[in-house]
């Protein structure tokens, strides 16, 4: 996969291997404390995955968050959620859209990040 930038210094996060290897589509996005410079904080988990799935320590892999935004491009609108949210991707005949899960109201576009490169001059 050719890595492109899509969040400048957006670091690394964790992310099951259903989503790195595609089996699964992005559905869960989770923010906890950075625990190394690099690392951003954010869980991001598929639909398919378990709670089993999950408890296996080898089921996570670190991997760039740009990456993860080539798999799925809605979590570039998530990228400066603060530490706490609980989010996830709701594909319905609304189309996608990010909800905060504990609440499930949706994210208004108007909060979701903006790429420096994409915002109107």
């Amino acid at each position: 996969m050719e890595s492109i930038e899509f969040i400048p210094g957006a670091g690394a996060c964790i992310a099951t291997r259903n989503v790195i290897e595609e089996k699964g589509v992005v559905r869960w996005m989770v923010r906890g404390e950075s625990h190394h410079p690099a690392d951003n904080g954010w869980q991001i988990m598929s639909h398919i995955d378990t709670s089993d799935y999950l408890n296996d320590p080898s089921n996570w892999q670190v991997v760039s968050f740009n990456d993860l935004c080539s798999i799925e491009p809605a979590l570039i609108g998530i990228w400066d959620m603060p530490v706490g949210s609980d989010l996830q991707i709701v594909r319905d005949e609304l189309g996608i859209r990010i909800v905060d899960t504990p609440t499930g109201r949706e994210i208004p576009r108007e909060n979701l990040y903006i790429p420096p490169a994409w915002r109107a001059q």
